[in-house]
């Protein structure tokens, strides 16, 4: 609950979990889904290139049935126990590729209206920005879940454990899985190199705790980081969709781009100062002081 968004609870959720039933009653597995949402998703972002608000009000639809699906692949991973790190690669490329075809449409539509390769210029930097923040949304997300629920409650991961399997594993016998591994170290690495704090705190408790962090620890960070949690989210999908869409609906989709630049990556600044602030005070007071 300290992660989970009110939209999410109220409308995705519940939907994605009756997905996710008829999914489990039909035999069909958690990455299946999650191919088809990546398919329905780039649908979405197709008609958002036709200046047509009826097309665009389907693509609308479609992104929020994709991200019903996004939700139900999770859901129904726990009810099978089909859960895998290749499922949560797949999960958190869906959200990429549907952007990815999203900005690249928005770009060719503006291009279309007179801004000319200023369209993509204005695109390229307002994706990187939004790939920054939706990678250390999930870190930090996680990284709260850790504290919260333990190893086994959160997806946190290590680059130098990802990297151990990865050279465990055989081209021959598991190209897709070490294909994909490959590029989930870089991204993990790049979330750890934006942490440098937390990294810190992070080796500090594994020395001297293990898997085993301390109630009294965990409450402590939890405090400190659950009012965080609401920037995670608003990094994440809900609020950036909500923005895409009022963009459409005025047909002044350059402002999406804007809102990425400006309103988005000024909660990210904030977000990461205050947890790497947060981080480095935990860390002063195990060394000095003990919790």
């Amino acid at each position: 609950m300290d992660t989970e968004e009110t939209i999410d609870l109220w409308f995705y959720r519940p939907i994605g979990y009756r997905w996710a039933l008829l999914f489990q009653k039909l035999g069909i597995t958690p990455n299946v889904v999650t191919i088809a949402s990546i398919f329905i998703g780039i649908a979405a972002g197709v008609l958002f290139y036709f200046d047509d608000l009826v097309y665009n009000v389907i693509g609308m639809l479609l992104l929020v049935w994709a991200n019903s699906y996004d939700s139900a692949d999770g859901q129904l991973a726990r009810m099978t126990g089909q859960y895998s790190r290749l499922g949560r690669i797949l999960d958190g490329l869906s959200g990429d590729l549907w952007f990815i075809t999203i900005y690249i449409s928005l770009c060719l539509r503006l291009m279309n209206s007179g801004w000319g390769l200023w369209a993509f210029l204005l695109g390229a930097v307002a994706g990187y920005s939004h790939i920054r923040q939706a990678a250390l949304a999930d870190y930090y997300r996680n990284f709260h879940l850790f504290f919260v629920k333990g190893k086994s409650g959160s997806e946190l991961d290590d680059s130098c454990q990802l990297e151990a399997n990865y050279k465990a594993m055989s081209w021959k016998k598991n190209f897709i899985n070490k294909l994909v591994m490959f590029f989930y170290i870089g991204y993990t690495r790049n979330q750890e190199r934006f942490t440098s704090c937390m990294q810190r705190l992070r080796e500090i408790i594994r020395s001297k705790y293990g898997e085993e962090v301390p109630v009294l620890f965990r409450e402590a960070f939890r405090a400190q980081s659950k009012p965080l949690m609401k920037y995670t989210n608003m990094l994440s999908f809900n609020t950036r969709v909500i923005a895409l869409f009022i963009s459409l609906f005025i047909n002044e989709v350059w402002l999406y781009f804007v809102f990425e630049l400006s309103i988005l990556n000024i909660m990210l600044i904030y977000m990461r100062n205050r947890h790497e602030k947060i981080c480095s005070n935990f860390v002063e007071k195990i060394l000095k002081k003990g919790i």
